[in-house]
């Protein structure tokens, strides 16, 4: 069994800043890329940014310049610094790993979402 535990959403101002993590555990063999996506209510999950084994790096365009996606292989971890928030990215954040367990093959793993609200 594989669980992606998520941290750090809450209310801030704009322009203010969010860390968000996200640890996987379980049965893990190996974890190939992992990112974050964000959903609002009534509308599709979307890309937020993704980062593979190797540290490659790849971003939504209304993020660009304001988020950085990190990871920690040994740890298997993924964390999201959110800088100058705007009241557009308020949304749900879901974390993801693509995941070799020891029982199976690769399969994309979801977070619990963590909710991230911007506004004064």
């Amino acid at each position: 069994q594989v669980q992606l535990v998520e941290s750090g959403g809450g209310l801030v101002q704009p322009g203010g800043s969010l860390r968000l993590s996200c640890a996987a555990s379980g049965s893990i063999f190996s974890i190939y890329a992992m990112g974050w996506y964000r959903q609002a209510p009534g509308k599709q999950r979307e890309l937020v940014a993704t980062i593979t084994t190797g540290g490659s790096t790849n971003y939504a365009d209304s993020v660009k310049g304001r988020f950085t996606i990190s990871r920690d292989n040994a740890k298997n971890t993924v964390n999201l610094q959110m800088n100058s928030l705007k009241p557009e990215d308020t949304d749900v954040y879901y974390c993801s790993a693509d995941i070799r367990t020891t029982y199976a093959g690769m399969l994309r793993y979801w977070a619990q979402g963590t909710q991230v609200t911007v506004s004064s």
